[in-house]
């Protein structure tokens, strides 16, 4: 019998929401027009930039065609990935990626863009439907839910969640929940090696 617990962990699965955003940021990368492999001029940089990430949000979530939000809003989304990819001074080390070439140079920049904004849209879209499930619950049910998880995966889980009455496991079902996707993708790399 299918639960409404197997039916959300379908819905999350990693083939489900990591992979398909992934195949969708990787169409996105190859059917970006890019001028070159480098970028002289910061400002040829940011504009090239905010184009891709146009390109890239029309890809990952399947619009018919981009929507435009202004040159300083999405140059701000542009740094703020970079600075996480790249540390606190990012646009400026992608930047001198681009500009010369190195580690990756400009592809290598996209490529890293692209993985990070589909990692976060697939967090996202696993978040919502998460949320969606769990407040959908009553407290009976939400128990319910934490003891057929634990008998189903817990011994996939760190034994602080798990130990004693797995008290951690059930006051944190939600993020569990959250991260499922990301233990199964795991647990199948480690079965390919």
């Amino acid at each position: 019998m299918t639960t409404d617990l197997d039916h959300l962990l379908a819905c999350i699965h990693p083939a489900r929401t990591l992979e398909q955003v992934e195949c969708r940021a990787s169409e996105a990368i190859n059917t970006f027009p890019m001028p070159s492999g480098r970028v002289g001029e910061w400002d040829e940089f940011r504009y090239l930039l905010i184009r891709f990430l146009r390109h890239l949000d029309t890809h990952l979530l399947s619009l018919r065609k981009p929507c435009p939000a202004g040159p300083d809003f999405e140059w701000g989304r542009c740094a703020q990935v970079l600075m996480q990819a790249y540390g606190p001074e990012g646009e400026k080390a992608a930047f001198e990626m681009a500009r010369t070439g190195n580690e990756g140079g400009l592809y290598g920049v996209l490529k890293e863009v692209a993985r990070r904004m589909a990692e976060s849209y697939a967090v996202n879209e696993t978040t919502a439907r998460v949320g969606r499930y769990w407040n959908g619950l009553s407290a009976d049910e939400q128990l319910a839910v934490g003891d057929d998880y634990l008998r189903r995966y817990g011994h996939l889980l760190p034994s602080e969640l798990t130990e004693g009455s797995a008290a951690r496991l059930r006051a944190n079902l939600p993020r569990v929940l959250r991260e499922h996707p990301a233990l199964v993708r795991r647990m199948a790399q480690i079965g390919r090696t």
